[in-house]
């Protein structure tokens, strides 16, 4: 029986008394481990397969964590906690209380910078060669960024940068033409040519001052380890493109890179997905988007859709499959998604700019200057707004209405269910004068009905739902499912506000008016969100209501099912049904 060399690795330092000749075993056991945890427990599994060899390389050359290793982004990391020291709890990758599924500093030491979101890696790593430059210490910095997130601002910065700086820096390219989507652009396009051989102009690395070397072969393990033994030696900045294949070692994984992402639970023997059995549910919210755009769009020329890497993850993909011309994937690059979307609105057409709530933040100077401040009408479509689950505190989004409720010029909107997602889109491109946000869940809605005639509605209108004499219950957006279930044999009133700006105010006026105690429930941090502006309203108007907030905390949420965070936070039914009742 041959032996297991995984199980005897509980750090790096146990892999490199390994022989070399070993390595290909170890790496064939580590993909076997990954894809067996990954079949029954869920998480990202195709980005992590695709760098098993580089993953075993890079810590049997270089003195982890001395030498300082950055994962862009940290789907790619799963090998990389097994071997340094997580193998026996990988089994709670993602799940409450167990490890993250992204690299996090206060996890292991291993983990030098915590990367949920892209294209961050060569800054961070040139930061931190900087600083052991004036520390006086001699370690290497290592940055590992895939072909999707070197296409970002970001990532450009840092090269320009670390090129006219002698820092001891080390940029691997993971070019395997894919991130969750394939990958686009000119970039991508120069990239596939140097791996066919046809790239006749000079070398745009070595032009920004790198020694590059490259393109290899990222699963030749000993042909990894070669290079990177003679980048050791070389000084200054440096760059190692390697071709990989996302998935590698499952044949499924290979062949539909984009469902393997994160395929959900599949058989680890023939990695075919597992079938669940097929109920009428409602969509997604995502789905409910992207169907209702093509719907529109094919009633309305004007109407264009953008999305910075995300057609599959926005649903936009059914748009740029039915109208190619008119819907546009511009790459992890969502600060020249808005002021592209900008640029459109300014010439008459209608942009709707669908990004992930999370991400959007990443262009926040973009909303107020490029759009905001020129009253451009881009309809902003923010998904995975509120708690997203088990990708924990890098995706949840639950800033946005906080940081966008502060910019002038700027409308707010959070439907309650897919029919108030679809009239807001159909009223949006009808024409307005100022900017829109309509933000929404991951995950189902709750209408089986849901394709019905669309129907306009009034900008800053909130509506009552419920009639009731004790106390008023103000709810934004699809957090109203568990307010009506919470207060249903409650006698107490229920509102969807839907707008958190500009706010009814002639219905708060009324609520105000009608009741002693208000609470505000919203899926968002409480710290200058929606229930802030009920706060603001009523000391404006010289209100002495009781007033009681209810959201997400002043803390980063971590990872775990939606259910159990709301559970965490007293968002869930039984905990919203037991506070409400406090109060009567």
């Amino acid at each position: 029986m041959q032996k297991s060399f995984l199980n005897t690795i509980n750090s790096p330092k146990e892999l490199r008394l390994l022989n070399q000749k070993d390595l290909p075993q170890l790496a064939k056991e580590l993909r076997e481990f990954i894809i067996n945890i990954v079949a029954t427990k869920e998480g990202h599994l195709g980005a992590s397969l695709g760098v098993v060899e580089l993953t075993i390389a890079l810590h049997y050359v270089f003195n982890t964590p001395e030498d300082q290793l950055i994962w862009d982004v940290g789907h790619q990391a799963y090998g990389h906690k097994i071997l340094t020291g997580r193998r026996d709890n990988f089994h709670t990758n993602r799940q409450l209380g167990g490890i993250s599924g992204f690299p996090k500093r206060e996890e292991s030491e291993y983990d030098t910078f915590g990367v949920g979101h892209a294209s961050t890696s060569i800054s961070a790593a040139l930061g931190m060669a900087i600083a052991s430059q004036l520390k006086g210490e001699d370690k290497h910095h290592i940055a590992v960024i895939g072909d999707a997130s070197i296409a970002g601002g970001m990532a450009f910065e840092g090269l320009n940068h670390a090129g006219v700086t002698d820092a001891n820096l080390l940029i691997i390219l993971n070019d395997n033409a894919i991130g969750i989507d394939p990958s686009v652009g000119a970039l991508k396009q120069y990239l596939t040519n140097v791996k066919k051989g046809t790239q006749k102009r000079n070398n745009i690395i070595k032009a920004l001052n790198f020694d590059y070397s490259g393109p290899i072969d990222g699963h030749d393990i000993d042909k990894i380890i070669s290079e990177l033994n003679r980048l050791k030696t070389v000084k200054g900045p440096k760059f190692l493109h390697i071709i990989t294949t996302k998935g590698k070692g499952l044949k499924q994984a290979e062949k539909d890179q984009v469902k393997y992402h994160a395929p959900g639970k599949f058989n680890a023997k023939t990695g075919d997905l597992i079938t669940k059995i097929t109920v009428e549910e409602p969509p997604k919210y995502q789905d409910v988007f992207g169907y209702t755009i093509l719907e529109l769009a094919k009633q309305n020329k004007k109407i264009v859709g953008i999305t910075p890497a995300m057609p599959t993850g926005s649903s936009l993909k059914y748009m740029m499959e039915d109208m190619p011309n008119r819907a546009f994937d511009v790459g992890i690059a969502e600060q020249h998604a808005v002021t592209l979307a900008a640029g459109m609105a300014t010439q008459g057409l209608i942009p709707f700019c669908n990004i992930y709530s999370t991400f959007l933040q990443r262009a926040y100077d973009q909303i107020i200057h490029d759009v905001a401040l020129q009253k451009l009408p881009v309809i902003f479509c923010l998904d995975r707004a509120g708690l997203v689950g088990e990708d924990g505190a890098t995706h949840h989004g639950v800033f946005d209405l906080s940081y966008l409720r502060c910019i002038p010029n700027l409308i707010i909107f959070a439907p309650r269910n897919e029919l108030e997602l679809r009239n807001i889109m159909y009223t949006s491109q009808l024409g307005l004068e100022f900017p829109i946000a309509i933000r929404y869940p991951r995950g189902k809605g709750v209408t089986l009905n849901w394709k019905q005639p669309f129907q306009n509605i009034e900008i800053g209108k909130g509506i009552l739902l419920k009639k009731g004499k004790k106390l008023a219950v103000l709810s934004i957006g699809t957090i109203a499912k568990n307010v009506s279930e919470a207060i249903l044999n409650i006698d107490v009133s229920h509102y969807d506000m839907r707008f958190v700006k500009p706010l009814d105010e002639r219905l708060l006026l009324s609520i105000f008016e009608t009741y002693d105690t208000i609470i505000t429930i919203e899926d968002n941090s409480i710290t200058g969100g929606f229930g802030s502006a009920v706060l603001e309203f009523a000391a404006i108007n010289n209100y002495k209501n009781t007033i009681k907030l209810l959201g997400i905390p002043d803390a980063f949420i971590e990872h775990g099912s939606v259910d159990e965070l709301q559970q965490a936070i007293g968002l869930d039914v039984e905990s919203l049904s037991n506070y409400i009742k406090s109060f009567l």
